[in-house]
């Protein structure tokens, strides 16, 4: 029986959350993931995933999967809300994947505070280049999911992470970890996962300056309407 304190991580589906849950699993038993969806509640709020496709990311991870549907104004709230539940079940700590800027790791240990339980960081201070790197070696596989659309064009959308990304970015002036709200992504697999997820790029729109592509599980036959609203960033 594991002696480790108990875990949450702060799930957005992509690959700073993913790399902070591995970067930290010598030291916590990790058995939720937390993730703040829209009012609807059927998509993330920060990076716009369809529900399915987040519910099959928690299930490959072996955690129970903490939600609150909400608006950005009641954000915060909501996400101490869930935090206090993951805290009655047993969880000391919430585990993030903020990196670089001081505010929002400010906002994670204000809300934990509120919660009753303790911030975690691991990748806060990392180069964004090695964390880029290190997601990688780790096994990790993700692909693109929204875009800036004045830095990047909508032919990154679903694309891979590779090696050669990083170079590019840097010739366009964007952090390779997209850490200035340039790309976000979604993990398909990662030594974690009991399985990859198998998915499928279906419609791309354009809002508020960002091009998202709404990604589905490849279960799902291509043809089946879609119950769930267009991808927001």
């Amino acid at each position: 029986m594991s002696h480790k304190p108990l875990a949450a991580v702060s799930w957005s589906g992509g690959k700073d959350a993913c790399l902070a849950l591995h970067r930290a699993r010598a030291e916590f038993q990790f058995t939720k993931a937390v993730t703040m969806m829209d009012e609807t509640g059927e998509r993330s709020r920060s990076h716009g995933l369809r529900r399915d496709v987040m519910q099959a990311q928690i299930d490959a991870l072996g955690l129970r999967w903490l939600t609150r549907g909400c608006t950005w104004d009641a954000y915060e709230d909501s996400f101490v809300d869930a935090l206090r539940e993951a805290r009655d079940g047993g969880v000391t700590h919430l585990v993030c994947g903020d990196i670089l800027y001081p505010e929002h790791r400010a906002w994670v240990e204000q809300v934990c505070a509120a919660a009753g339980v303790t911030a975690v960081e691991p990748l806060y201070g990392s180069p964004t280049i090695e964390v880029y790197r290190d997601f990688l070696a780790l096994g990790g596989v993700a692909r693109v999911v929204a875009i800036e659309a004045a830095k990047l064009g909508p032919d990154w959308l679903f694309r891979q992470l590779d090696a050669s990304m990083p170079a590019e970015c840097a010739a366009l002036g964007v952090d390779p970890c997209g850490e200035n709200g340039e790309f976000h992504t979604v993990v398909t697999d990662c030594p974690a996962f009991a399985a990859p997820l198998a998915l499928e790029a279906g419609d791309r729109v354009l809002r508020r300056g960002y091009w998202a592509v709404d990604v589905r599980l490849s279960s799902t036959p291509s043809t089946a309407p879609s119950t769930a609203p267009a991808p927001t960033v």
